[in-house]
Parts: structure tokens; C-alpha cells; sequence
């Protein structure tokens, strides 16, 4: 028999999910900004931090020795989520912004003056704005792969940027804007005949699709821990060991290092030579109730509802006069932007609140993507494992309700 996906029990989990805005039922639907956090993994953090706070890997007295384990339980935890070959390819960060600066300034620094770097038009800043910074510095060269109206990339395109100077690709794994989930396996392969790096930004995919970072073809890939229902301030960057090896350290100070002397400095092994000074190891090691609560559901299973609300919120919205979508590439995950006539974004996003209904409004770290369709920003409800049918019919309903205010 087939087991049924019971939201409802998977709801009582969010105790933030019964809260009332502005005397309506609470409807979240900004899960692509930020999911919500279960109560096991505050229970998790909860008891971290009553029965195991001390400061991780240099202390010899128990208390650090259980802090440490955890946190590296932590790491091979995500090391098995993600199919890397070691723990020593698991770098903690503070988010997917600073896995994408770590590699653009240590990998980056191995490039020289005219090197190519190729991004494409839909990528959030995190993953534009440390390749311009690199190419100040550096010279390099920033080559951007545009997409259809559809938000479809052009790998056409794609293929014609390549030279005998690509060394470098950087592209999101699935839109933070437009949902599309992009080729990512096809794209990285082109990229290695050519001899480029791959970086993937995984950041809206981790929690909705099963990743294996070998079958992809990732040489670095990154994500962060609140877009998969587990704490703020944790982010993860996977490298390639051979990679990781030949980079110099992002930042310096403790933990990083070897030995050190006036008359010279040594690092640390991998991973820890990206790690400099104290971490927040009560959030890495918290991660990993999180990884276990997303494996309980069942990856696929999470996949397949939100496609179902997904499916439902479109179809109940498209007859709303003047309403455009923006992305409607096949397949895509669980996000909608969308704007109504000639009304402002903010103006939308704001009566929607006013009626219970989260979601975000402006241009989502993606200006160049708003460039590229002619628009200053856009409203965007995602969807979460939690979220139901009554919130999607509500959502609809609410919506149409804010349309005909603004007309």
C-alpha cells in the first residue's frame, strides 16, 4: 500500500505554523527565502546548548570532546547526504554567500589576468558579486549565458562562451526567481571537456531534490542549512579534495593553521584549513537532525507534493486578469513569481500579509534576471513540505482578492 503523506502530522512539527497575522491563519509561503525550522531540531540546538557548549577540536576535557564529536558526526553527516568521497571535502561556512566568496577569492586567486569565468543571467548576487570582485582584482573575464522568456537557459549559448581561457562556471542549481532547474549534470560535463571548474550553487535545490554531487559533476558545490529547515548561520561548501589542496586559506586566525611563527606560517589539514577561528558548531552539529528530519519524509515524497501544490496554485491563479507568471520552464521546482497588472510588487505583498499570506516581494537578489524581463521585482510564493491545499486554495483566494483592490 502506498503510504500517504500526512502534512498534517508533519505540520504539528512547526509550532510557528498555528500562529495568527493580523488575526488570520499564519499561510508561509516565503520557503524559498527561509524554511521553517521542526521542533526536533530546536530540541536538538536546545539540548546542545544545555548539556554540550564548549568550544570544539583544541580542548582536552570531556565537555569539548562531545561538542567536537558532534560536530563531526555533523560532517560525515552531510558528507553522506551529498555522495562526497570524504569528510575532508565538507568545509562549514555561515551560508551559501560565504562558500561562493570562499572559492571565488581562494580559487580565484589561482587565475590570472584574462582567465574566463562563465555565470548565467539568473543567478542570485551571492554568486555574481564575488566573481566581479575577483575580476577587479584580477582581470578576469565574466561571460554570462542568457535564458528564454520561458527562463529556460540558452545552452547554445552556453557552448559558444567556451575558449581556451574558460577556466571557470558558476551557475545556480535551480532559480531562486523563476523555479527552473537547470541541466546541471549536461552543463558541468561540457564545462570539464573544456578543462573549466564547475561550481554549482545548490542553494534552492538541497532540499528538494536528492544530490549526489559526484553524478552531477560538482567541483564545489554550496547550500545553507536554513533553506532546508535546520539553523541560520550554517552553510556548507563541498570541494573537491585536489582542489581544496592546491587553494591558499580564505580567511586566517585560529584553528586554521599548522604552526605558527614570525618567521612563517603552515595550515592545518583539510577541512580545517577553511575553517579560521571559532565555529558554530551547536549549528553544525544541529544540521544533522535536520538532514535526518528531510530523509524521515523522504526526499522524492517532499518533491512530489510540493509539484502538486505547485500545480494547484497555478492553475488557481491564471485566470486572475492581468496576472504574468515568470518561469514556466518544465519541471520546474516549487516556486511562483508572478505580477498582477500594472500593481507594484510591494503593493501586492503587502495586502497579501495583510490577509495571512507570506510571501516576498521585490527583485530576490536577482536584479540582472529583472533586467532580463523588463521588471523591477516580482511577488514569489515557494512551497514547503508543510504547506497544504486549504493554504494554496487560501493563497488563491487572497490574491484575487488583492488583485481586484489594485485594479
Amino acid at each position: 500500500m502506498k503510504e500517504i503523506y500526512d502534512v498534517e502530522a508533519l505540520r504539528a512539527d512547526f509550532p510557528i505554523l498555528a500562529e495568527t497575522v493580523y488575526g488570520k491563519p499564519l499561510v508561509y509561503l516565503d520557503n524559498t527565502a527561509t524554511s521553517q525550522t521542526p521542533r526536533q531540531v530546536v530540541e536538538e540546538i536546545d539540548r546542545l546548548y544545555t548539556h554540550t557548549k564548549a568550544n570544539v577540536h583544541r580542548g582536552v576535557h570531556c565537555l569539548s570532546q562531545k561538542a567536537t564529536a558532534a560536530m563531526e558526526a555533523s560532517r560525515e553527516r552531510v558528507r553522506a547526504f551529498i555522495g562526497a568521497d570524504s569528510t575532508d571535502e565538507i568545509i562549514f561556512t555561515r551560508g551559501t554567500t560565504e562558500s561562493l566568496n570562499l572559492v571565488a577569492a581562494s580559487y580565484g586567486s589561482l587565475l590570472d589576468e584574462g582567465d574566463e569565468i562563465i555565470l548565467t543571467v539568473m543567478e542570485h548576487h551571492s554568486n555574481i558579486v564575488p566573481w566581479q570582485l575577483l575580476a577587479a582584482r584580477k582581470g578576469v573575464v565574466i561571460k554570462v549565458v542568457p535564458c528564454d522568456d520561458r527562463g529556460v537557459l540558452d545552452l547554445d549559448a552556453y557552448r559558444a562562451l567556451f575558449t581556451d581561457r574558460t577556466r571557470l562556471v558558476s551557475f545556480c542549481h535551480v532559480s531562486n526567481v523563476l523555479g527552473t532547474v537547470n541541466p546541471v549534470a549536461e552543463m558541468a560535463a561540457y564545462a570539464h571537456e573544456h578543462g573549466a571548474v564547475v561550481c554549482i550553487d545548490g542553494a534552492q535545490a538541497i532540499a528538494h531534490e536528492k544530490i549526489d554531487v559526484k553524478a552531477l559533476g560538482a567541483d564545489f558545490y554550496a547550500f545553507s542549512s536554513h533553506k532546508m529547515y535546520g539553523p541560520t548561520g550554517i552553510g556548507i561548501l563541498y570541494g573537491r579534495r585536489d582542489l581544496l589542496d592546491a587553494m591558499p586559506p580564505y580567511q586566517g586566525g585560529g584553528e586554521m593553521i599548522g604552526h605558527v611563527s614570525f618567521s612563517g606560517t603552515t595550515w592545518a589539514d583539510l577541512p580545517y584549513k577553511f575553517e579560521a577561528g571559532t565555529p558554530d558548531f551547536i549549528g553544525a552539529a544541529a544540521l544533522a537532525k535536520a538532514i535526518d528530519y528531510m530523509e524521515n519524509v523522504g526526499i522524492e515524497r517532499i518533491a512530489a507534493h510540493e509539484a502538486k501544490l505547485l500545480e494547484r496554485a497555478t492553475a488557481a491563479i491564471a485566470d486572475i486578469p492581468g496576472l504574468r507568471i515568470f518561469g514556466t520552464a518544465p519541471g520546474k521546482a516549487a516556486v511562483l513569481s508572478f505580477l498582477v497588472g500594472d500593481a507594484h510588487h510591494y503593493d501586492t505583498g503587502v495586502l497579501l500579509d495583510q490577509m495571512g499570506i507570506e510571501v516576498r516581494t521585490g527583485h530576490h537578489c536577482a536584479q540582472p534576471l529583472m533586467e532580463r524581463f523588463g521588471i523591477e521585482g516580482t511577488v514569489r510564493a515557494s512551497f514547503a513540505l508543510y504547506n497544504t491545499e486549504a493554504e494554496v486554495d487560501a493563497f488563491a483566494a487572497a490574491l484575487r482578492r488583492a488583485a481586484a483592490m489594485l485594479a
